[in-house]
């Protein structure tokens, strides 16, 4: 157990130091806390209770909290450096923090958010944007990334963050990890900026599905009910069409595995919102540009980004105007002169939300609903997508269902492709937050499981393609050869055997093809390997004692050779190159 242990801090250490390396070769610097802390703090939980009673439920655990969280007597920076030098300290700890360290967890530090948590990067010009440890290149996501990056990094045990439109969801998919939304309205937002009053919420990360779950019970304040098993399971199938790597099936055979064929059901979303929420027609934008292929979730997105800036407005229009203070261009371009939206455009947004909200309602009764957590990888550091308004859509766009219903939605990371996490999401009717979590508990393993047979077996069938192209490779060469196309034989037999290094015949076709171009030294060298791999392989030995004949290596090429020629000396001195056109 103490060697595991400590096989695991040093594969830690190691893969901490390539993140420096790469990073410096980056000309990017990689701070201790990668970035992802504002201020350290400390707010220490009370002493336990005295037997018979239970302990507190967090206690042994550390969090840190986004900075839009307020700490009695810290200034809350809302990820600007203007709103922090014209604000004044809290004079109260939020509840959801004092809750937590009541609860036995250790608070400490604030982390960094995207500027006035309006962006969904993870970058921020002011204060540096905390660096992705899945992907030092890629942004870690936003608009919580420093809560996200202190969990990836285990700096702590869970972390707290605001999610107003994926601001959790979002960066636990970009860096690997468990992210919660719970059900708009359910944990307080009392001492907490506000973004959009009717889309904010606070979310939490942690790695341990257990830990997510103990953070629930304290925050949701939900009475006990006995675990139940979801009675239909709804994947979004044209959602995960959306993605370059196919993780349905892992979704379906984890589902099938745990519960069973009979609660899988298929469903196209997009059609089924296309005819439950007919009033998002008003707001489609005809620009699916072969991405979010969704209209009418692409919609969505945009009439959730529409009320997100005219809320925002509302609540900072007024000191954006008098401080004018310096934002991030991300952020300025979500702010127009003019965004005071009518009252009819009000009215059509929230009746958006209302047929939203019964058709997950319907959808979801005593279920969940699938699909992936992000559609897209995350984009490189300082690329210039991110100040588009289509990557904020698109990005945004399967957030949007949780957002705009009010439901609950859970980030649950599968594995790695291409470098890059791969994460799925479940999401629960509005209140379900405790199923949900308890739900999270059953499947969690078990998709991370069936991820890695369905990677094994990718790797296994590229593999068999690959000798498939490497047999095909010399099959051109073999042609070529009897062609009297001697170079581009070479040329062939390299191709298969980059395709194919084990393969003798290869090393040993592509010897008799620098033997007829007079090259000696790279057909002996040829042939050398082709005997490494195969030490019966006959024409590799007679050809590698015809190169050093030719080499002028008598005494190597008798000795080498020795074994084939003690009772036929005389095919020593033929071309034995010459029968190459009856099996190469």
């Amino acid at each position: 157990m103490a060697s595991s242990s400590a096989n695991l801090w040093v594969l830690l250490g190691l893969g901490l130091a390539g993140i420096l390396i790469f990073t410096k070769k980056m000309k990017r610097a990689v701070k201790a806390d990668f970035g992802a802390f504002i201020e350290r703090l400390q707010l220490l939980p009370p002493p336990q209770p005295a037997p018979p009673k239970a302990p507190h439920p967090l206690t042994g655990l550390s969090f840190a909290v986004s900075d839009v969280l307020d700490i009695e007597g810290y200034v809350t920076s809302f990820g600007n450096p203007d709103w922090f030098r014209t604000r004044e300290a809290a004079s109260r700890t939020s509840p959801v923090v004092a809750a937590l360290v009541d609860g036995g967890a250790t608070c400490v530090g604030k982390t960094v958010v995207d500027d006035m948590a309006l962006g969904i990067s993870g970058e921020n010009k002011h204060y540096g944007t905390p660096t992705n440890p899945t992907s030092p290149a890629r942004v870690p996501g936003g608009a919580s990334s420093g809560a996200a990056v202190a969990v990836a990094t285990n700096l702590v045990d869970f972390s707290l963050g605001i999610d107003t439109v994926g601001g959790v969801r979002v960066p636990a998919g970009y860096c690997g990890i468990l992210g919660f939304r719970p059900s708009y309205g359910i944990v307080s937002l009392s001492g907490v900026i506000p973004v959009s009053t009717s889309l904010d919420t606070i979310g939490w990360f942690a790695k341990d599905p257990s830990i997510l779950r103990r953070v629930g019970h304290v925050l949701l304040q939900v009475p006990y009910a006995a675990q139940r098993n979801p009675r239909n399971i709804v994947i979004a199938d044209d959602c995960f069409q959306l993605l370059k790597v196919p993780i349905s099936q892992v979704v379906v055979k984890s589902m099938e595995k745990l519960y069973g064929r009979q609660v899988l059901r298929h469903e196209n979303l997009g059609d089924y919102l296309n005819l439950k929420v007919p009033s998002l027609n008003a707001f489609n934008d005809g620009k699916p540009n072969g991405e979010v292929k969704s209209s009418s979730i692409r919609s969505l997105a945009i009439v959730m980004q529409m009320l997100k800036r005219h809320e925002f407005k509302q609540n900072h229009g007024e000191w954006i105007n008098s401080v004018k203070p310096s934002l991030d261009p991300a952020i300025t371009s979500q702010i127009p002169e003019v965004l005071e939206l009518a009252n009819t455009e009000l009215e059509k947004i929230h009746t958006v939300r209302s047929e939203l909200r019964s058709a997950l309602n319907a959808l979801l009764k005593d279920g969940i609903l699938v699909i992936p957590t992000s559609a897209y990888p995350p984009p490189k550091f300082g690329a210039k997508e991110i100040l588009s308004e289509d990557y904020l859509i698109k990005t945004s766009a399967l957030s949007s269902l949780a957002c705009m219903s009010g439901c609950c939605q859970v980030a649950i990371p599968l594995g790695f492709e291409d470098k890059c996490p791969i994460s799925v999401s479940l999401l629960a009717g509005h209140g379900s937050d405790r199923f949900l979590l308890d739900t999270l508990i059953t499947v969690h393993a078990t998709l991370q499981e069936e991820f890695v047979v369905a990677t094994k077996s990718k790797t296994s069938n590229n593999a068999v393609t690959q000798e498939a192209s490497a047999e095909l490779a010399k099959d051109k060469g073999n042609q070529a050869f009897k062609d009297k196309q001697w170079q581009q034989a070479i040329g062939f037999y390299t191709e298969a055997i980059k395709l194919n290094s084990s393969n003798a015949t290869y090393y040993s076709n592509r010897a008799a093809a620098y033997l007829e171009l007079g090259s000696f030294i790279q057909a002996e060298a040829d042939c050398g390997k082709a005997i490494d791999l195969d030490k019966k392989n006959v024409k590799a030995h007679l050809r590698r004692g015809t190169a050093r004949e030719m080499l002028g290596y008598y005494k190597e090429a008798m000795e080498g050779e020795s074994i084939f020629i003690h009772s036929h000396f005389l095919l020593f001195k033929i071309r034995i190159y010459s029968c190459i056109g009856t099996n190469l």
